[in-house]
């Protein structure tokens, strides 16, 4: 096996996939191109924002994506290539791509609410309290892995393992510095799309210009701060993201963002053709390597390459409320699950391109320092400087890890709020402890909070439990959506393969986490980090079991309402 070979694969697979399946699944379910959607029906300029498909494209991959069909098939890749590649393109296709469109569409179809209020209206109030509850915490791990790992981007001291300086990081430095412009540009960009009403290619053009000349900027100014300076900045920039309207942040973000993360994609896509690098990856190497066993470990490791609970929180969340027309949801949700497994296997096709030993000996000891590295090589063929490739596709990783940021706390921001509300909540005449716990500052400071303190115990020992929490979420997702389809007369057997399969995966891996932690309690002792740990792990099994049994609940009765 060889780049070029597995990558012609995935385009195949994917490509015919969307063309076929996604087409199938938007006919069977009915996509009204009349209709009015949530964006125009309840625009309020905050949350209800229509915008044009290719900035709701880019706010969906870039916030869908993250750092995790990067960090997930490289950790994975030591049960070998054929079983990652396998679960990239079988879970992205059958797997995420449907439950991102099916929560999407449910979502449009119910004024853009999110899927804890379509778990109210179709199965039950308590079900939604338990959803929003789950939701809640499990943002709060997403917050704190990714805000280590822009952290840890940022970062532009060496240490060694005494904790002792040893030197800048030159390209960490000027990533930090682009990333920070690209924020100040965003809401200057965000100003002229929504005053001055330029065309589609005036407004492509200037975001082209700012977006080179940020990271001019950055290559030749690079900023040099801590990974623990990073962390704050990072969390006060999450604050003022989560609350301010999202076309004066957030969606300019995305849309600046999203050439920049093209480019990667294309970068990447070109170097892997013109290099062809070799696969020196084993096909297969054991069900059980170094102790971790393959089911569940790829599952929950490879989350967002292939079926990601994170996304249906997106999907209903925020971009079913910027969706101008419903035909706009199939490219929009599943043609972005579809590229995201692309980025998965360009990040397979990495990682195998090293000889055991050989990114540990290049430096490169992070999952994007050797996605990163290994594209780099590539297109060093075609005469690129290595060191300019390098920091480039950092940069894109952190913008990623970014923009995933910006998307998940507004989503927990919202959870924690519509926890503590009902349909038939008489928002002026709430009493002064509901408005307290429902004011969006309050909810925003209180899920930071805890995530900052998460954030501390590092990105490595989060992720394990933010993949099995993530993954369980799918679950939730998944069944949500098929009680949906089921009450409105739509077909959603396409949905029960995945939903089963998932919760088997996600009730064994995080089983094995509780296990795992309550063993260290008793022999070593635990951490503030790992009893935070240990504790969401027993809150989200229990609140995931207990919604998704409710929801199997309503699947099988035999009356329809």
């Amino acid at each position: 096996m060889n780049g070029i070979l597995m990558m012609v694969i995935a385009i195949v697979v994917l490509g015919g996939g969307y063309l076929t399946y996604g087409r199938y699944l938007a006919k069977k379910w009915g996509i009204d191109e009349n209709a009015k959607t949530p964006a125009y029906e309840l625009e309020d300029g905050v949350d209800y924002v229509p915008a044009d498909t290719n900035v709701v494209f880019g706010h969906q991959f870039a916030s869908i994506a993250g750092a995790g069909p990067i960090n997930g098939p490289i950790q994975a890749a030591i049960f070998g290539w054929l079983p990652v590649l396998l679960w990239i393109l079988i879970g992205g296709l059958f797997f995420g791509a449907v439950q991102d469109f099916a929560s999407m569409y449910a979502s449009v179809k119910n004024k853009g609410r999110t899927i804890g209020y379509i778990i109210e209206e179709y199965i039950g109030k308590l079900g939604k309290k338990l959803f929003l509850a789950f939701c809640w915490l499990f943002c709060i791990l997403v917050i704190a892995a990714f805000a280590d790992v822009v952290a840890g981007t940022f970062n532009g001291f060496a240490v060694d393992e005494a904790g002792t300086v040893t030197g800048k990081i030159a390209a960490n430095g000027s990533v930090a510095m682009t990333s920070m412009l690209f924020i100040l540009e965003a809401v200057g960009l965000g100003m002229i799309l929504k005053y001055c009403k330029f065309s589609k290619w005036v407004n492509t053009a200037i975001a082209i210009v700012m977006l080179v000349g940020g990271v001019a900027i950055g290559l030749g100014c690079p900023i040099y701060l801590s990974r623990e300076a990073w962390h704050i900045i990072v969390f006060i920039y999450i604050m003022i993201a989560c609350v301010v309207p999202v076309w004066a942040l957030l969606q300019p973000r995305d849309y600046l963002n999203s050439y920049l993360l093209i480019f990667m994609i294309a970068a990447a896509i070109i170097g892997v053709f013109v290099a062809n690098p070799k696969c020196n990856l084993e096909a297969f190497s054991g069900f059980e390597v170094d102790g971790q066993y393959l089911f569940p470990i790829l599952f929950v490791t490879i989350a967002c390459g292939a079926v990601s609970g994170f996304h249906s929180l997106v999907s209903s969340g925020t971009a079913s409320k910027q969706i101008k027309n419903e035909k706009n949801m199939l490219p929009v949700s599943f043609g972005a699950m579809l590229m995201e497994s692309m980025l998965a296997v360009i990040a397979l096709i990495a990682v195998a391109s090293f000889s055991k030993g050989e990114a540990a000996a290049q430096g490169l000891t992070t999952q994007p320092q050797i996605f990163a590295g290994a594209i780099a090589n590539f297109l060093t063929v075609i005469g690129l400087p290595h060191s300019l490739v390098f920091t480039l596709i950092n940069l894109a990783v952190s913008a990623f890890a970014l923009t995933s940021l910006d998307s998940v706390a507004r989503v927990g921001r919202l959870s924690f709020q519509e926890f503590f509300m009902d349909e038939d909540t008489d928002e002026e005449n709430m009493g002064p402890v509901l408005k307290v716990v429902t004011n969006k500052y309050f909810a925003t400071i209180i899920t930071l909070v805890l995530a900052y303190l998460l954030a501390k115990v590092g990105y490595a020992e989060i992720w394990p439990l933010f993949g099995s929490a993530n993954q369980l979420l799918s679950v939730l997702a998944l069944v949500a959506c098929a009680v949906f389809l089921k009450k409105t007369k739509r077909q959603g057997a396409m949905l029960w393969i995945p939903m089963v399969f998932m919760m088997g995966v996600t009730f064994t891996a995080l089983g094995m986490t509780i296990v795992k932690l309550s063993k260290a309690f008793v022999t070593t002792g635990l951490t503030l980090g790992n009893t935070l740990q240990l504790i969401f792990a027993i809150l989200l099994l229990i609140l995931g079991v207990i919604v998704a049994v409710q929801g199997i609940r309503k699947l099988l009765e035999k009356k329809d309402c």
